[in-house]
């Protein structure tokens, strides 16, 4: 157990308790500070206090910061394409097939049993998915970026709440849009006939995906498919797939919803998260880009010649 204590400025003076905390430990998400508090870790003047609680100067904040909880959770020795690593935070190269974290069906052989073998301390964001600040598809490739410590876990939510993380995608889609560059806003929500599957919904949450198209490529008769660019300014649960089938141009061999009879060749969704930018927690911003992976790669050039 580790305690700090600060003291109330004339700064903080007339703040809320959970805002001041915010301040003072910027290293500390706003969930873990609240959680300290909810719990009765954080006191005032030696008593507990209030997320609301006003303060006043002179009165003495004492935090108890509990030590890091054991995982249930296996470390396994599984490779994974580390394309940037600091002291804070570390940004992958996700092969598909690769789960990110343990759930349902997936108890093991996950992208968090690898990060564990990496680092065994991990134990930032929850004891399933530690450092997790958000995730792909078991079978969209490309890169997500994982948290080390308190502060850059953070520091990335805060990004990703206020829309700050550039988060690009690479997909190919059957037909062609009516127009090259577009945006698509529409709620996503679970279906109401299967809560396994995500749809555009009335009540569902905000959602909003541009997109560009780089190419189209005509194949037999009249088929075509489209080569597009597409950034999320949200982050909800497949969303690029589901925002492309709404617009009738679904992701070639999306099993979910994608249409059926795909006649392409290809065991997964065409969809790499090929663009990743962000600010790390000292200010910085950086940029990572990730080609397409080869099982994707390769199924351009036969395509492009109509062979399927």
């Amino acid at each position: 157990m580790q305690r700090r204590t600060i003291v109330v400025s004339a700064q903080d003076t007339g703040q809320r308790l959970d805002r001041a905390l915010a301040r003072a430990f910027p290293e500390l998400s706003r969930t873990r500070l609240q959680q300290l508090i909810a719990v009765g870790a954080v006191t005032l003047d030696g008593a507990p206090a209030e997320a609301s609680r006003r303060l006043h100067p002179g009165e003495r904040i004492e935090v108890s910061l509990p030590a890091p909880q054991p995982s249930d959770l296996t470390p396994e020795q599984i490779p994974v394409s580390i394309v940037y690593e600091d002291d804070d935070l570390l940004v992958i190269d996700k092969p598909p097939g690769l789960v990110v974290h343990p759930g349902a069906g997936h108890p093991s052989g996950t992208l968090v049993n690898a990060l564990l073998a990496r680092h065994p301390s991990l134990a930032i964001g929850g004891s399933l998915r530690p450092g997790i600040v958000h995730r792909l598809d078991r079978d969209t490739s490309g890169l997500m970026v994982v948290a080390k410590t308190d502060r850059a876990m953070a520091s990335l939510t805060s990004q990703m709440r206020a829309r700050q993380v550039l988060k690009e995608y690479t997909a190919l889609v059957w037909g062609r849009p009516d127009s090259d560059r577009g945006v698509i806003e529409a709620p996503i929500g679970r279906e109401h006939h299967d809560r396994r599957r995500m749809a555009v919904v009335e009540q569902g949450r905000p959602a909003r995906t541009h997109f560009e198209v780089i190419e189209t490529i005509p194949l037999h008769g009249t088929e075509e498919v489209s080569l597009l660019r597409v950034r999320l300014e949200t982050g909800r649960t497949h969303q690029v797939r589901v925002h492309l089938a709404a617009i009738g141009h679904p992701v070639v061999g999306d099993p979910e919803y994608g249409r059926r009879g795909d006649t392409i060749p290809l065991k997964r969704q065409f969809l790499h998260a090929s663009r990743l930018g962000f600010k790390l927690p000292g200010g910085e911003y950086c940029e990572f880009r990730s080609p397409l992976p080869a099982d994707l790669a390769e199924l351009l050039a036969p395509l492009r010649r109509a062979q399927f």
